[in-house]
């Protein structure tokens, strides 16, 4: 494949000057980016990250550097928040070696990959800031709930997205009054500030083998839902869908070991938490994999 000019020219003469591209391969993107493996002429290997929905440039950048030393994250090269330069917001970063943890998964189950997974979930939690809220690119929360009105977001998406015809009345009654029942659970986690991932699970992850031959997290990818609240909310998002049990126990008990709490009705809070995520998609395209998913996602949990 073949880089646009201006991000070319942005690469070349910006980001890494005097160096040249003499190769590129597209990565799997997200819904809302796309990246590209670059090669330049002297052996060097970074990741191009451009933003197609909703531009996380700034955020991304300046969360890369508050985790350095704390969370395994690509460091970022530059970025071109405004896309002054590049003709459209971009981030350039280092490429890390590693497999995705999905990828490791299908190959088999592994307690230590969990586990160490568990703990890097832990190690996100230890950054803390002043207030609950969605952050904003100098990183500042804006101090709104993130786990408040869920039966009111609920109600919303049903309302204003597809789920006509794939959710029956029955169905989309009882997930409402699920939604307003859940909404109590999370009250129990308002007011908590720690960093959130908010899509913290396998194909977001990298890991490798160690020196003593163990599976070690190398990157923590896609942070630009990155908000202050509970890890339950990261919790959540890596149980929805169903984890080889050795893998499931290793990273529970690798996030209690490295200090993540997890309160007594931890499950029915991270799931509470996580139907914030599945109602957003049912606003998503039809054929969108994410809303077939979440269509399945909410059946699971009435039927539980």
């Amino acid at each position: 494949m073949t880089v646009e000019r201006s991000i070319a020219e942005w690469v070349e003469q910006v980001a890494l000057p005097g160096r040249r591209i003499v190769g590129a391969r597209t990565l799997t993107g997200g819904y809302s980016n796309e990246n590209t493996a670059l090669t330049t002429d002297d052996g060097g290997r970074y990741v191009l990250r451009r933003y197609l929905r909703h531009n996380r440039c700034a955020l991304e950048a300046a969360l890369a550097g508050r985790l350095d030393g704390i969370v395994p994250a690509p460091g970022v090269v530059a970025s071109d928040p405004t896309g002054e330069r590049a003709g459209e917001p971009v981030l350039l970063s280092v490429f890390v070696e590693g497999r995705p943890v999905n990828e490791i998964l299908a190959d088999g189950d592994d307690a230590g990959l969990g586990h160490d997974v568990g703990a890097t979930l832990a190690r996100i939690g230890t950054v803390e800031f002043a207030a609950p809220g969605f952050l904003d690119d100098r990183l500042e929360p804006d101090g709104a709930e993130p786990t408040a009105g869920l039966d009111e977001f609920v109600d919303r998406c049903l309302r204003e997205g597809n789920a006509a015809g794939h959710l029956t009345g029955d169905e989309q009654r009882a997930l409402r009054r699920h939604a307003a029942a859940a909404a109590t659970e999370l009250d129990t986690v308002k007011g908590s500030r720690q960093l959130v991932h908010s899509d913290f699970n396998p194909k977001n992850l990298l890991a490798a083998r160690s020196g003593d031959g163990r599976w070690r997290v190398t990157a923590v990818l896609d942070w630009e839902y990155a908000l202050a609240s509970t890890p339950l909310i990261d919790i959540g998002n890596m149980t929805r869908d169903p984890r080889p049990p050795k893998f499931l126990d290793g990273f529970l008990s690798g996030f209690r070991e490295a200090g993540g709490h997890l309160p007594a009705n931890w499950r029915a809070v991270s799931r509470a938490a996580d139907l914030f995520a599945l109602a957003d998609f049912l606003t998503r395209p039809v054929e969108h994999r994410y809303f077939r998913r979440s269509i399945d996602r909410i059946r699971d949990l009435l039927n539980a």
